[in-house]
């Protein structure tokens, strides 16, 4: 069962419970473009999810079918409650790991790029994680966890995850020394000195205080959320490739033969000290900390915002009926939803070029659509193609009635 499908409903719900929350305290803990960014990069990955995750299903049935000491009963309760807090401490080492080590860091920095804090940031999820996580779970495959228990709990594990990125809970008492709570994990998305690469458990907080990772949040030091290297954008794409194309370029620029192929494995920020010498980083003073915004009047947030509901609705569908889509018909679907991504963001980041790639976004879905009715990714009946057309023409009347502006961000 895809438990997160069926969940996709409730998060949206839950925003807007939160977004209402936000309007009864006073507070703004959400940005359009901020939160579009978030929703985009977890769209994404959810479709890139539909190619990618059979790495990590092929290498852990094979270990389970292989190398498993035990024989675990899918049908017995202990062995579910076992995998359930197994699969946490893995999760534990995956996470710990994912910020320690500049290659893990580079997949795992998508989730922390938001400087904003609430539950769109849970959306924000990676691409490109299954390159290495699929490695921190095999001892339970080894440990002869069945591939139904191991998925299904680690669904759950991602699902628990979801409400704990909030700001309206406080502290939650006794919950603190066992649970993951609000509280504690927004310690983990903190940029402050004292917060940093701390609270790495999943459900439990146990893991962190065995291990000398955990962090209590301060009354006196407010959380500054975000990255030290700010991501500066709103595009999904440039998300998931900026820490990558930061490490390429050290290592290019590296005079040895080893620091260009070890920079890759070492604890994350180091960099070689020839590279560093000539390239200097400058950090972001925190004391005068400004969040990354493009000045957008309302008329083309909402814009914007319309726009992504069309992926957002594809998303779904493609988490509901990607199992019994072709490749082909994947990489079809994987290649719109990243070209639409990506536009919606050039539009938030006011490109002075965007409204001729919108256009020609508009011009692509025709082909685009026909193709994935070829390829028997969806249905396009007569309906269907009446609703894209009227889709594209009040798009075009919305795009063409909107007034220019003036390119706010040229980076």
């Amino acid at each position: 069962m895809n438990y997160v499908l069926y969940a996709v409903p409730f998060f949206f719900l839950l925003i807007g419970v939160e977004l209402i929350a936000d309007r009864l305290r006073g507070t703004s803990s959400y940005r359009t473009a901020d939160t579009l960014n978030s929703l985009s990069a977890g769209v994404l990955s959810t479709t890139s999810g539909l190619l990618t995750k059979v790495v990590g299903l092929l290498t852990y049935t094979f270990a389970w079918q292989h190398l498993a000491l035990f024989g675990m009963s899918a049908s017995s309760l202990w062995v579910w409650l076992l995998a359930f807090v197994f699969y946490d401490f893995c999760y534990y080492w995956n996470h710990r790991l994912g910020h320690e080590r500049n290659v893990l860091w580079a997949a795992h920095s998508v989730h922390h790029q938001s400087e904003e804090y609430n539950l769109s940031t849970a959306l924000r999820q990676t691409s490109t994680g299954f390159l290495f996580g699929w490695i921190f779970y095999l001892p339970m495959a080894i440990a002869g966890v069945p591939p139904l228990v191991f998925f299904t709990v680690g669904a759950l594990n991602l699902l628990y995850q979801f409400w704990v990125h909030t700001r309206h809970v406080p502290k939650l008492g006794w919950l603190e020394w066992i649970f993951i709570t609000p509280s504690n994990h927004r310690v983990h998305h903190a940029q402050n000195p004292v917060y940093m690469d701390r609270n790495y458990g999943g459900v439990f907080i146990l893991w962190d205080r065995l291990f000398g990772t955990f962090q209590e949040e301060l009354d006196e030091e407010p959380v500054i959320f975000g990255v030290t290297t700010p991501l500066a954008s709103w595009n999904p794409l440039w998300a998931n490739l900026q820490f990558y194309v930061q490490l390429w370029r050290d290592a290019v620029r590296a005079e040895t033969r080893w620091d260009k192929l070890r920079i890759w494995f070492m604890r994350t920020g180091w960099r070689p000290a020839d590279v560093a010498e000539r390239y200097p980083q400058a950090k972001p003073d925190l004391s005068r900390f400004i969040k990354f915004e493009v000045p957008l009047d309302l008329a083309h947030k909402w814009y914007a915002g319309l726009q992504f509901t069309l992926y957002v609705v594809a998303g779904t569908w493609l988490l509901g009926t990607g199992d019994k889509a072709s490749l082909a018909g994947l990489w079809l679907a994987w290649a719109w939803m990243a070209l639409g991504l990506y536009v919606i963001g050039t539009w938030m980041e006011n490109r002075p070029w965007t409204r001729w790639l919108e256009l020609a976004r508009l011009a692509l879905n025709w082909p685009a659509l026909w193709a994935g009715a070829a390829l028997g990714l969806l249905p396009m009946g007569a309906m269907g193609w009446g609703l894209l057309g009227l889709y594209s023409l009040v798009s075009l009347l919305a795009l063409f009635g909107l007034p220019r502006r003036e390119a706010a961000l040229a980076v």
